[in-house]
């Protein structure tokens, strides 16, 4: 069986404190009071009639309601999480206020065993981050992305 592989965009924006990266807290009960390892590159999964640069600009707009952003867009590679999945990241510069943001949603049985079906956000909120805290909070395979990024960046 072939691993699952997800792709995703990675927003930076220059500020006088440094690079800042936008992040989403992962939506839904599991992750709803985790901070550390809750956070992600906005991404999602594809399949292999796909390309992954595609897969990743619409996962941006169906992850955040917002049509990716223009702008040359830096490979950061692949990192495999805990969970065996592939996840691939391209960095772009640009700039997003996060109150625009309208996620796309997902349905899930809850509480499990429950026959109940409920609806909840893919991101239930996205947030600027300086690298440093955005490294305590991000799935810590995808802290890769953060690392390659400030290396892009100098």
């Amino acid at each position: 069986m072939r691993g699952k592989r997800s792709a995703g965009l990675l927003l930076y924006r220059r500020t006088d404190n440094g690079p800042e990266v936008l992040l989403g807290h992962m939506g839904g009960p599991f992750f709803a009071r985790r901070g550390a390892g809750a956070w992600t590159v906005p991404k999602g999964e594809y399949e292999p009639d796909e390309t992954a640069w595609d897969a990743a600009r619409r996962e941006f707009q169906e992850e955040l309601g917002l049509p990716p952003p223009d702008g040359e867009a830096a490979p950061l590679g692949e990192v495999r999480q805990t969970n065996g999945k592939v996840v691939t990241a391209w960095a772009i510069e640009a700039d997003l206020d996060p109150a625009t943001v309208v996620p796309g949603t997902f349905e899930m049985e809850w509480p499990p065993k429950s026959g109940r079906r409920q609806e909840f956000p893919e991101l239930d909120r996205v947030e600027w981050f300086g690298l440093d805290r955005a490294r305590e909070l991000i799935v810590p395979a995808q802290a890769a992305f953060l690392d390659r990024l400030a290396e892009h960046s100098d």
